[in-house]
């Protein structure tokens, strides 16, 4: 079995605690199948720091780009795209919009997301999206910004069947994390029966929102086969049949040959 950890920020994990090193945190990942992932940066000196820790390595692609909430201080554009062009990056992001911590930065927010959006199409390279009390400012923005230029990912979907629908409409795909297997996750888990196996991702948002049974501690790549597991059960399918949907679909968005990743093609 193959499982892509489809967004995870590997320099954000304990590696005096935890982890000996990153090759331990890759091998812990491997040991459960979760054999490729994507190193997603949050700002820009982030993503520069993050290639140094992680180098090239064969099971780790990189995305580029500056979070919603990083937007205290301003960026250059101009760097931002110079960064993406690297061919070690498959993504533009995260990006996009958060309301919910820092809705005083909404104009900026807003033209960072246009941006990352227009260097993505420039590029031919796909957005991975976070929004939270954005809602309708995120799916106007990516209208209005043409996103099916490039496509995308709304990574660490929080949101309802509407919406899913709405994204899937602008030929989007859906990526589910640990909260899909949250106690109060209900609404989440009909989006997650309603969004097909051909436009679904899984991630960790690693060290983010661990999966039951690892809630309140830190998450990690290998718990992308928690995630997996649970989403299988939803779906009425076997985990080896949603990882081999999924890793096809990691494939497809971020235009990486399976045989790149080191995946068996679907038969």
């Amino acid at each position: 079995m193959f499982l892509v950890d489809s967004h995870c920020h590997l320099d954000g994990l304990d590696y005096e605690n935890l982890h000996k090193d990153l090759d331990d945190v890759l091998a812990k990942a491997a040991a459960r199948d979760v054999k490729f992932m994507l190193a997603v940066a949050t700002t820009l000196p982030g993503y520069k720091a993050m290639q140094q820790l992680i180098g090239d390595r064969h099971n780790v692609a990189y995305s580029c780009g500056v979070h919603p909430l990083n937007q205290a201080e301003e960026y250059d554009f101009a760097e931002l795209r110079q960064l993406a062009a690297d061919p070690r990056v498959v993504a533009l992001g995260e990006t996009g919009l958060d309301y919910y911590y820092q809705p005083e930065t909404k104009a900026r927010q807003q033209a960072s997301f246009r941006e990352h959006i227009r260097v993505g199409r420039d590029l031919n390279k796909p957005v991975i999206v976070h929004t939270r009390d954005a809602r309708e400012d995120t799916l106007a923005i990516l209208r209005e910004e043409q996103v099916e230029g490039c496509g995308g990912v709304l990574h660490c979907f929080t949101e309802d069947r509407d919406t899913a629908g709405k994204l899937l409409d602008m030929g989007f795909y859906i990526s589910f994390s640990g909260i899909v297997t949250f106690r109060n996750a209900e609404a989440l888990r009909e989006a997650a029966r309603f969004v097909p196996l051909d436009r679904m991702l899984v991630e960790t948002d690693s060290p983010y929102l661990a999966p039951v049974p690892y809630r309140g501690k830190e998450n990690q790549p290998a718990y992308t086969r928690d995630v997996a597991d649970y989403m299988a059960v939803l779906k009425g399918v076997d985990t080896e049949t949603l990882a081999a949907a999924t890793t096809q679909n990691f494939s497809d968005l971020f235009h990486i040959p399976l045989s790149r990743l080191g995946a068996a093609p679907l038969v």
